[in-house]
C-alpha cells in the first residue's frame, strides 16, 4: 500500500505564496493519478486539484482555479502545490491522495498525516 507524506505547510501573509510536497512510497507511483485535498476546522474535507499519472492534464476546483498549480515529478515519486495569492479562507490542513481519475477525484487508499497551512489577513 502506498504511503504518504506532506510537508511544506506553514504560515504566511495573505498574497503570499507556498509549495507544498507530498512524497509517496512504493514503485507505482508513476501510474495513477494523485489529488490534494484540504480540510478547514469544523468543515469537509475537499478536493482542490488532481493531476494524471504523466502530468498531462490537471484538473482544479474552482476555488484555486488560477491560483494554485498542481504538479509531480515522477522519479522522486511526489507531487506538489503550488499555492499563490493565498487567501485566509485557504487555511486548512493540505493531504494529498491517490484519486480515481483526474476529473473523477475520488480518493483511494490512505491518507497522509496532512500538513498545516495557515494564511493570516
Amino acid at each position: 500500500q502506498v504511503q504518504l507524506v506532506e510537508s511544506g505547510g506553514g504560515l504566511v501573509q495573505a498574497g503570499g505564496s507556498m509549495r507544498l510536497s507530498c512524497a509517496a512510497s512504493g514503485r507505482t507511483f508513476s501510474t495513477y493519478a494523485m489529488g490534494w485535498f484540504r480540510q478547514a476546522p469544523g468543515k469537509e474535507r475537499k478536493f482542490v486539484a488532481a493531476i494524471n499519472w504523466d502530468g498531462g492534464t490537471t484538473y482544479y476546483s474552482d476555488s484555486v482555479k488560477g491560483r494554485f498549480t498542481i504538479s509531480r515529478d515522477n522519479a522522486k515519486s511526489t507531487v506538489y502545490l503550488q499555492m499563490n495569492s493565498l487567501k485566509p479562507e485557504d487555511t486548512a490542513v493540505y493531504y494529498c491522495a491517490r484519486v480515481r481519475a483526474t476529473r473523477d477525484p475520488f480518493p483511494l487508499g490512505a491518507w497522509g498525516q496532512g500538513t498545516q497551512v495557515t494564511v493570516s489577513s
